[in-house]
């Protein structure tokens, strides 16, 4: 264990417990906006497929079945503008989680290597560093860090946790900028569908890569658009030799999909509506919690797109998860992202509206 110990860094969401144990002894029950998951039900098309798909006694492969090649390269061209994808250009991956922690280490990065990350950050990227004995370095703006051994760069647009959103034209910079010095861009974009005050792109659009996907990835994931982080679905599109690589990687390491997941999958992508009408649920979350953040002193920053509302009383993060917990409501301190956090919280809107209700209804009585 001293090993495992040495090598992560200790579980963030484990010093949030008391706190938790504060905003559940609340007489009207604890809001919990501390972290990201899915509260609306699984969409009927969605839960259909997954049901017609059950009885799959065989493995299932770990590139996926032809249909959900095809779906993923049509949702990519009808969504991100990647129009001329192939089957070669997708991966079907079992979480983006999974796949954040253990990419460095799929790739082959090791001691002497380096992972670059946004200075504020989901704390896996730095997981999936250490965990491949690489080195992680966190910066502001990559194209300011010095490329000497920087084997991976993570971007994240929208971001976790500031929701901000990276434009078409410094996304075109850091592409050019990576290429120039043989870097491999992983671009996080598993909350592109979820723009509020911006128009996320993606890196594979053609105006930011040129019509090439040379030396860059972009990570989807299906459990925020489709309320599917129950099932664990995800996947990878760009560059097919590096996809081609992995793909080899996973097969030895049995890292497949479950076939019922690959065909709820298929519908999910098959069908817009259901996305539209899980953003309008979460808009008008979104438009409560902020309204009710800002009239109790609080400031918002970024969070033009993603899930959540940045938020801050200029004041120690732990202070104001101390506060809040008082009222019953648990958000996530802004440290658990990066030291530059450190004033901030993380308010999630993945709660049901009675909750979200139930929170401005709180901080406007406080």
């Amino acid at each position: 264990m001293s090993a495992v110990s040495d090598r992560l860094p200790d579980f963030p969401w484990d010093k949030l417990e008391p706190f938790k144990a504060t905003a559940a002894a609340h007489p009207d029950g604890i809001v919990d906006l501390s972290v990201g998951t899915p509260v609306d039900p699984v969409p009927e098309l969605i839960r259909e497929a997954l049901v017609a798909a059950a009885d799959s006694p065989g493995y299932p492969t770990v590139w996926g079945t032809p249909e959900l090649r095809d779906a993923l390269v049509g949702w990519c061209g009808r969504r991100l503008g990647a129009r001329d994808l192939t089957h070669r250009n997708v991966l079907p991956v079992v979480g983006s989680k999974e796949l954040v922690a253990w990419l460095p280490t799929q790739l082959g990065l090791g001691p002497g290597d380096k992972v670059a990350h946004p200075r504020l950050a989901y704390p896996t990227y730095e997981v999936g560093a250490r965990l491949a004995r690489a080195e992680h370095v966190a910066y502001d703006d990559p194209t300011d860090l010095d490329p000497a051994g920087l084997r991976l760069l993570w971007l994240n647009s929208p971001s976790n946790p500031t929701g901000r959103v990276l434009s078409r034209q410094e996304l075109t910079r850091i592409v050019a900028w990576a290429r120039e010095h043989g870097v491999l861009v992983l671009a996080d974009e598993c909350y592109i569908e979820l723009g509020w005050e911006a128009d996320p792109v993606s890196v594979l659009h053609p105006d930011v890569c040129g019509g090439s996907y040379e030396g860059i990835v972009a990570v989807h994931s299906l459990s925020k658009r489709s309320n599917l982080a129950g099932y664990r679905a995800a996947f990878l599109a760009g560059d097919p030799g590096v996809l081609g690589d992995l793909l080899q990687i996973r097969k030895h390491g049995g890292m497949m999909t479950s076939a019922p997941t690959q065909a709820a999958v298929v519908a999910a992508l098959s069908d817009d509506v259901h996305v539209r009408e899980q953003r309008e649920r979460y808009a008008a979350r979104r438009r409560v919690l902020r309204e009710a953040l800002v009239r109790h002193g609080f400031r918002i920053e970024h969070s033009e797109a993603s899930l959540y509302l940045w938020a801050t009383r200029d004041e120690s993060c732990w202070e104001t998860v101390a506060r809040l917990a008082t009222l019953g409501i648990l958000v996530a301190p802004g440290d658990f992202y990066g030291p530059a956090g450190d004033t901030f919280v993380r308010v999630a809107l993945t709660a049901t509206d009675e909750r979200v209700r139930a929170a401005a209804d709180r901080l406007a009585a406080s």
